[in-house]
């Protein structure tokens, strides 16, 4: 499949989008009230030497961006108009980016995210993107994770008051001064990938964390 090519027309909207988006993410960033459980686990990892490869849903990349910024993490993102604003305003709060996607760049990409785990860089992915459906992970961080020896780190980020923006995975957009669940789950690791059924097996046990971590971070709101 042939790789992308943007318009400087869409070079100049994405670095327009990056310009005021980032700016906007840092800003209403710095009034949540972010409540945490399950840091022990992102600490253990770190403590051990390793790199976590962080797994969650799209829709929350808006608020993952603020929390998890300035730690390195390299996160792939798609090739296509979208992907270049996200890389543009994640750039910014100190993320690397490995271009690729389900759709186009998938194998580049990820024998990038294999040499940054290596190299001691922690990855990320967006485990229902770049284009859904939203809730269905795919295996990208499976793989990574069974390649390299390192856990996934799975968690989720639910916010009590927000908006929705008009996409397919309905991105929420935290509003100023609201509270923000942070749940994070236990190091998920990956046996050897090239064994038959293990790439499903836990691509499918990652879905169903990530349901739980949400139900959990919905709870952790709620007890205030």
């Amino acid at each position: 499949m042939t790789e992308t090519v943007l318009t400087r027309w869409q070079l100049a909207q994405a670095a327009l989008i990056a310009g005021v988006g980032g700016p906007i993410i840092g800003a209403l960033g710095r009034t949540v009230r972010w409540r945490v459980e399950g840091a022990e686990h992102y600490d253990a990892i770190v403590a051990e030497h390793r790199q976590p490869i962080f797994a969650f849903w799209h829709g929350r990349i808006l608020s993952a961006t603020y929390y998890w910024r300035d730690r390195g993490i390299v996160v792939m993102t798609s090739s296509n108009f979208d992907g270049e604003w996200i890389a543009r305003i994640i750039r910014r709060f100190g993320y690397g980016t490995a271009r690729g996607s389900t759709s186009r760049g998938v194998r580049r990409a990820l024998i990038q995210l294999k040499r940054d785990v290596a190299a001691g860089r922690p990855a990320a992915f967006t485990v229902d993107g770049p284009r859904g459906p939203a809730g269905r992970a795919q295996p990208g961080a499976v793989w990574l994770a069974g390649v390299t020896g390192n856990p996934i780190l799975p968690f989720h980020i639910e916010a009590d008051r927000f908006w929705s923006a008009r996409s397919w995975d309905r991105t929420q957009i935290p509003r100023p001064f609201s509270a923000a669940a942070v749940s994070i789950g236990e190091p998920f690791e990956v046996p050897d990938p090239s064994v038959d059924g293990v790439i499903e097996e836990r691509r499918a046990a990652l879905e169903q964390v990530l349901a739980e971590l949400g139900e959990r971070a919905t709870a952790l709101l709620r007890r205030g």
